[in-house]
């Protein structure tokens, strides 16, 4: 006797025959809408590795208008090598270049 299909089983049902309820994230309030190319959440650690890509370019901003690196340290609630770092790692590299790797065209 074969077994019974489960009353509660899930449909898999084609998109345009689930009711799709689009609620954004916190970068914007519709993901069909969003800035970002790629979703932060289908990246392994995205989410956190955007986090940490605005945290760094907040620090650079600050630290090219005077503050200082125990002074962002304190702000941020990271270690002075962590800002050292993120200071380093951003003021050393170079611009994309257009047309390769990361450059408009």
């Amino acid at each position: 006797m074969p077994p019974e299909p489960s009353f509660f089983a899930e449909l898999d049902l084609p998109p345009e025959y689930c009711r799709y309820q689009d609620e954004g994230c916190e970068l914007g309030e519709s993901c069909l809408n969003c800035r970002l190319p790629i979703c932060i959440y289908d990246e392994p650690r995205g989410r956190q590795q955007w986090l940490k890509r605005e945290r760094d370019k907040e620090m650079i901003r600050l630290f090219k208008k005077g503050k200082e690196v125990k002074e962002l340290a304190l702000m941020f609630s990271i270690s002075q090598r962590t800002v050292q770092r993120a200071l380093k790692k951003s003021l050393t590299s170079p611009a994309p270049l257009p047309g390769r790797n990361g450059g408009q065209q």
